[in-house]
């Protein structure tokens, strides 16, 4: 028979301390359960072991049992092909909770667990308010359908996906929320909101119990609450990892000792957090020094300081006007029709030849240089530190493409700050190709953020603003540029997504190298409304097999058959140059007075034979 459970809110309200249990995931870890498994899915696969969890924290001590379903929501299971099992894992976890909780006669509460989607939001990437929300709804409907007896969100960066799950949780009924974030060191989520931001936003949002979870070790939290308990009177919880993780031998240890996660908790409790569990790492031993610290609590009731108003003090400073910023934006700023040449850097250090080819270029007219960035996955030579070469040897602006694949936000602001220092004005923000689809499969693919995001922290930094949410001083005054595929397979998404760049701050656009002229201003019906001005990528076929390899082997790319067979029908690689050249010039003619300019790619790098394209511009036979 099972002790009375009281409701949640109801023994909140008194001031008791609650205990709350360590890591499932850490557990099912160590009993042999590997990590390119989807540790939700081990509620249906291995039932017993993560009721056995549940058991053993119970035993330590633990009066909050949390489900084994951090990860079990449709994005994050959709990696593992694992989509259609959101309903089968998250209720058969909710049961096996329920389960150990019968099994132990215990008056636990269960806490259904709802952890981050895996994936980035607006304005950071392309997921939409919206549609997090409803997969937050979809997941926490099961939850709470099965008998939980509160929500526990955990690990949370972005405090405005929290916010979407919190919203989504509302809408279905009151069931008690527990919100954490995850800080750094320093108290700060991801995109820079504080301590003091994450009190007041999840104060004001109507959650139960607010705090923080993981980080480096508890000694931060220390820190974190007491800036949290200026900012709220609500109930605080800090469930900190034992520590960074050590691999030994193959093996995964934290090296915070039980007993310090006992002496943790004594000093939380003093400083007036009411709940206290652990994260990553934190097994039942943890949880039962831990609870040794409860006893030891003389207090009930927690001590509330006064709520303090925190305001922002970073000064936003008014970003540079469009026409000022380059002369690349000056002249899309002003109608005039531009000219760019994309140059590829070498995969080694020999920068003579580019160098020359872009004096080529500049002698025929061109606006500008494109460096693209690692494209098609390929490691080159820096794409920054190319463009500052090229600029300061020829005297030509450069467009520096810059890909979110290779560095993490961190990355992202100090090479972003750098190109402002060293006066590059024009960037073109990419997600990148991933690097399975290049030579180095293995190497990792960052992606803190998408374009979209990226974008974000463009327009940010012109108004003087970095990505924690601080000030730089002065402003950058980058002319923010976005790609675009208007052959896109998913047309919708590829929409979509165009609509959010512009939004976050982008100023302009260049698409993809286009083959069907009726593609194009099909995407143009749409995007021209949006109101920036669009180049057209322009690639002139060389040969025949330069043809193939684009129609097949890159990414984004679309070339009618009808066009493949145009360039078959000749058999010298002479004639099958001409008729590329002639495929760019038709295409030119047909959409000219429809886009902004044109973004021509030299094949192989030899930009002569793409110089009767170049004069054509010039003397306005194109």
């Amino acid at each position: 028979m099972i002790t009375s459970i009281l409701p949640f809110r109801d023994v909140l309200r008194e001031g008791k301390k609650i205990l709350f249990d360590g890591s499932t995931s850490s557990a099912l870890f160590e009993k042999g359960l590997g990590t390119n498994r989807n540790f939700d899915e081990a509620s249906l696969k291995h039932p017993d072991w993560v009721q056995s969890i549940h058991l053993e924290f119970l035993k330590a001590g633990s009066q909050v049992l949390t489900t084994n379903t951090w990860g079990a929501n449709r994005f994050r299971l959709a990696s593992y092909g694992l989509e259609h099992q959101v309903e089968a894992i998250n209720l058969a976890s909710v049961k096996l909770a329920q389960s150990a909780r019968s099994e132990n006669d215990s008056s636990a509460w269960i806490g259904g667990c709802l952890g981050p989607l895996g994936l980035r939001i607006e304005p950071w990437g392309p997921t939409s308010f919206d549609e997090a929300k409803a997969c937050f709804r979809e997941q926490a409907l099961v939850l709470q359908k099965a008998g939980i007896d509160c929500f526990v969100l955990e690990s949370f960066e972005d405090i405005q996906e929290i916010h979407q799950a919190i919203l989504a949780i509302q809408e279905i009924g009151s069931t008690p929320i527990v919100a954490m974030m995850n800080t750094n060191d320093e108290g700060s989520a991801l995109f820079g909101c504080s301590a003091e931001q994450i009190g007041q936003s999840l104060t004001e949002w109507g959650v139960d119990v607010l705090g923080v979870n993981g980080g480096n070790g508890p000694a931060v939290h220390l820190r974190i609450l007491e800036r949290l308990r200026k900012v709220t009177s609500l109930p605080l919880i800090s469930q900190p990892s034992p520590g960074l993780p050590n691999v030994v031998d193959g093996r995964v240890f934290f090296m915070a000792s039980p007993q310090y996660l006992g002496e943790f908790a004594n000093k939380a409790l003093a400083l007036g957090a009411q709940c206290l569990g652990g994260c990553s790492g934190t097994s039942p031993d943890h949880i039962r020094a831990m609870g040794g610290s409860f006893r030891q609590a003389r207090a009930f009731h927690h001590s509330v300081s006064p709520v303090v108003e925190i305001k922002r003090t970073e000064s936003i400073k008014e970003a540079m006007p469009q026409a000022k910023r380059s002369l690349w934006a000056k002249k899309v700023v002003n109608g005039d029709f531009v000219t760019s040449v994309e140059l590829v850097p070498p995969n080694g250090m020999e920068l003579e030849k580019m160098i020359e080819k872009a004096r080529h270029c500049q002698s025929l007219g061109v606006d500008a240089i494109n460096i693209p960035d690692g494209p098609r996955a390929m490691a080159r030579i820096s794409a920054l530190a190319t463009a500052v070469i090229v600029e300061r040897e020829v005297g030509i602006e450069t467009v520096l493409h810059y890909a979110c694949r290779d560095r993490n936000l961190l990355g992202m602001q100090s090479d972003l700050l750098g190109a402002a220092a060293l006066k590059l004005k024009n960037i073109l923000a990419v997600t990148g190709d991933p690097p399975k689809l290049g030579p180095y499969p293995n190497a990792t693919g960052v992606f803190d953020v998408d374009a979209i995001g990226l974008v974000h922290i463009l327009r940010n930094l012109n108004i003087g603003i970095d990505i924690g949410g601080g000030g730089i001083g002065n402003p950058t005054a980058f002319s923010i540029g976005v790609g675009a595929n208007p052959v896109a397979p998913d047309t919708h998404k590829e929409e979509s997504r165009f609509k959010w760049k512009v939004e976050a701050g982008a100023e302009w656009a260049i698409t993809q190298p286009i083959f069907d002229a009726t593609a194009l201003f099909k995407f143009l019906d749409f995007a021209q409304p949006l109101g920036i001005p669009i180049v057209a990528g322009i690639w002139p076929f060389k040969h025949l097999k330069n043809a193939e390899f684009m129609a097949n082997e890159v990414p984004g790319v679309f070339v009618p058959p009808s066009l493949l067979e145009r360039m078959g029908r000749f058999s010298s690689q002479g004639d099958q140059l001409k008729e590329g050249q002639s495929i760019a010039r038709e295409l030119m003619e047909k959409v000219a007075s429809r886009v902004a300019g044109f973004q021509i790619s030299a094949p192989f790098g030899q930009v002569e034979n793409i110089a009767p394209l170049l004069e054509g511009l010039k003397s306005g036979r194109i």
